[in-house]
């Protein structure tokens, strides 16, 4: 441990993000980082625990504590603080297949299970995992590692969101041999375009994309399996099959004139406005603009915030976000003791800019839409909301939901994005490649692995588990491709 006082001498610090007015005139990433020097003493923080919690991916409670990925976190948070940065690159790619992306983008379970945050403020994990990539980059350590022999088997993946690169990422350096289809024209599935770019620029994306390309990975774009090429085509020509392709059917909701015009699911806004930025730099007419509407954004949660965020930089004149669910508390209630992952309310920086930008904390709490209003030509006027409230079932513990009697309101909205979760795998693919399903129409692995009940196809991500971070859908995408490993070869060094 290169500084055992270290937590109780410095204080954290994290990346300076710039002011709102600053950031909302563009979709660029927003955070500066931290000098060399302050960023050891943001390691040297790091206890070394006996137990570190910050590394475990343990569920406690029902949710994850800690990394789903297993990183090293007090190891390279000592090299960190000894400058031995290439180490700590070193060290953190033996478990994370993409730091560059977690380092943005993830919400640091890690840092919510670390030692420090029990009476204090939890180390910088995420801005030190950040530091540590950036600098490998910068100093050419990040570079292409084709494998030195090929297996002489090939390997299919179907999607290319965080778990499906993760397995093509693992699978390649084994040597097999692997193409990845992605039906959109561009690499990153929900990493390019379901996250906005001021979280996660899409050159990081690009950047990773060409050293697996130098590594021997191949890519297909604009290919969609089961439309464009038959999934028997597909087994055909490939030893193996891993199904990665999400979970990407929105939820929708039940509310009178929902068919009006003006009413989109939150990935669809998302996406066209992340296409148009990279196409042309968001020339009117290309994307689902915000500009000059007053909007209603369905949904408390990430999604819902960075449909906030996208439509403060569009220049909406109002925007209302609805949360069904009562607010969180500020702090660890008795019930949510750490490590356990806090249910506390947080504040994100969609919802910090629109406070900043229209006045008032746009996010209101036991509210839902009951009706939506319309014009005669059929477009979104406005909506009518009410109150909710809840009970606990006495027999199960669940909050049951009803709406308050005379509690309604009605609100003007010309733009309605609903951002209310995903449901699980699209059918077309499931059916194409005849797969089961479980009770919430995600894929069933067989006896709790990633193999599906069909031959030879095996399925990672949020298509397996559900909707879920990106953290996690890496580590789907690892454990899937050491079993595809394991099915090829009868042992694995993955």
């Amino acid at each position: 441990m290169g500084k055992p006082t270290g937590f109780m001498e410095y204080e954290r610090e994290e990346a300076r993000a710039l002011s709102v007015s600053e950031r909302i005139c563009n979709y660029r990433e927003f955070h500066e980082e931290l000098s060399a020097e302050e960023r050891k003493r943001q390691a040297a923080r790091c206890m070394e625990c006996g137990v570190p919690f910050c590394q475990s991916g343990m569920n406690i409670g029902g949710m994850i504590s800690g990394c789903p990925l297993n990183n090293l976190i007090p190891e390279w948070n000592d090299l960190v603080y000894r400058g031995s940065m290439e180490a700590a690159y070193r060290r953190l790619k033996i478990t994370n297949c993409f730091p560059e992306f977690t380092s943005r983008v993830c919400p640091a379970l890690c840092e919510k299970a670390c030692t420090c945050s029990v009476n204090g403020s939890a180390v910088t994990v995420r801005n030190n995992e950040y530091a540590i990539v950036e600098t490998a980059y910068k100093n050419g350590w990040a570079k292409a590692q084709p494998p030195k022999v090929r297996t002489g088997k090939k390997i299919a993946v179907i999607g290319s969101g965080p778990s499906g690169l993760a397995a093509a990422d693992r699978l390649n350096l084994r040597g097999h041999s692997v193409t990845v289809f992605e039906r959109s024209d561009r690499i990153g599935g929900l990493l390019m375009y379901g996250i906005p770019n001021m979280k996660l620029e899409k050159s990081v994306i690009d950047r990773r994309v060409s050293i697996m390309k130098e590594e021997g990975v191949e890519f297909r774009t604009g290919v969609d399996v089961g439309k464009d090429i038959s999934a028997q085509e597909i087994k055909n020509s490939f030893d193996r099959v891993i199904l990665a392709c999400g979970a990407s059917n929105p939820r929708d909701i039940k509310a009178e004139g929902r068919e009006a015009e003006g009413i989109y699911f939150a990935v669809d806004f998302l996406r066209s406005t992340t296409k148009a930025l990279l196409d042309n730099g968001l020339e009117d007419g290309t994307y689902i603009s915000a500009r000059d509407k007053n909007v209603i954004v369905i949904g408390g949660g990430d999604t819902g915030n960075d449909c906030v965020g996208t439509c403060v930089r569009h220049g909406a004149r109002s925007i209302i976000q609805l949360e069904m669910m009562p607010k969180l508390p500020d702090t660890r209630a008795e019930n949510n003791p750490w490590p356990q992952w806090p249910r506390v309310c947080k504040t994100d920086y969609g919802q910090e800019e629109a406070t900043q930008v229209y006045g008032a904390d746009p996010r209101v709490y036991q509210t839902t839409v009951k009706r939506f209003i319309k014009d005669g030509e059929g477009r979104l006027t406005g909506a009518v909301l009410v109150k909710l409230s809840y009970e606990k079932d006495k027999n199960t513990g669940r909050l049951n939901m009803k709406e308050v009697e005379g509690s309604e309101y009605e609100v003007k909205a010309e733009l309605a994005l609903i951002a209310a979760g995903f449901l699980g795998s699209e059918s077309y693919v499931t059916s194409a490649f005849g797969v089961e399903l479980d009770g919430r129409t995600n894929v069933a692995g067989v006896n709790g692995t990633h193999k599906t009940n069909v031959e030879n196809v095996f399925t990672a991500g949020d298509m397996h588990s559900g909707q879920s971070l990106v953290v996690r859908a890496i580590r789907e995408g690892v454990d899937c491709a050491r079993e595809v490993d394991m099915d090829l070869m009868s042992y694995s060094n993955l």
